[in-house]
């Protein structure tokens, strides 16, 4: 049995960490698997979207095998966490939409999966934190990154030190989550988000999601500055003539990501 499911229609590719009987937790194989699915959906044209979810209903991701952690050295412990972060950096950056459906707990390495994301949709009986530090150690996986950048550097650091979990409906409130959902919902909530950015013109979504990222990273002028240069690649493609053209005749866009 595969430990990640892959199921495409109508270009969105749903990625399912399939390991229900652990909650889904993060292994060496898991992570592969993940890299592999997300390294083909951004080389497939046929691919305009992904969701990310757990199989089950107990978890999304529970967090990283915790099982292989006592023979872990220093050295050992560097690359397991860059093999993670290789992974969901492949996600945030693939330039293509990609929604977190989280149904259950979402913790650890499951928390730091959604964080990559660029949506994400929470059942309302997720839970979300970052418990490493009852274990001596930190998020490992970019977590100490991407959720100040998302909640705030005081709110990251009372989820990371405490390691208190929060519900989804918290979760929504500081800017963690995007859209809290009933438990039934959620699979269609997802696809929903997903079709709806699919909608747009393929290469301004993927120039946004890239300022967006990147520029979060610059001063301020530099950022601007990248913003700007990708505006002017916007305005040379054949999707900005025909946005134009659709707005004003007062039509739907035909996009084709040219």
């Amino acid at each position: 049995m595969s430990v990640v499911l892959t199921e495409l229609s109508d270009r969105i590719l749903t990625v399912t960490v399939n390991r229900p009987e652990k909650l889904n937790a993060l292994n060496a194989e898991v992570l592969e698997a993940l890299r592999a699915a997300f390294h083909d959906a951004r080389l497939n044209p046929g691919i305009g979207a992904l969701v990310v979810t757990g199989a089950g209903e107990k978890a999304f991701v529970a967090g990283a095998d915790i099982s292989t952690f006592p023979s872990l050295t220093a050295a050992a412990a560097r690359d397991f966490a860059r093999k993670g972060q290789v992974v969901l950096d492949l996600l945030e950056t693939m330039g293509k939409p990609s929604v977190a459906a989280i149904n259950g707990f979402a913790l650890g390495g499951g928390c730091e999966l959604a964080l990559a994301a660029t949506f994400r949709v929470a059942a309302r009986n997720a839970r979300f934190g970052q418990p490493e530090v009852n274990l001596g150690l930190i998020p490992g996986y970019g977590g100490t990154q991407r959720l100040p950048r998302l909640v705030g550097k005081g709110r990251a650091l009372e989820l990371i030190l405490t390691a208190d979990p929060i519900s989804a409906d918290e979760a929504q409130r500081i800017g963690l989550v995007n859209l809290v959902v009933e438990p039934a919902q959620l699979r269609a909530a997802a696809r929903d988000l997903a079709t709806k950015v699919l909608g747009k013109a393929p290469l301004a979504v993927k120039y946004a999601i890239d300022a967006v990222n990147r520029g979060s990273e610059l001063p301020f002028g530099e950022a601007e500055a990248y913003e700007a240069a990708l505006f002017g690649l916007c305005a040379s493609t054949a999707d900005m003539k025909e946005g134009v053209a659709a707005f004003l005749e007062k039509r739907p866009a035909r996009f084709t990501g040219n």
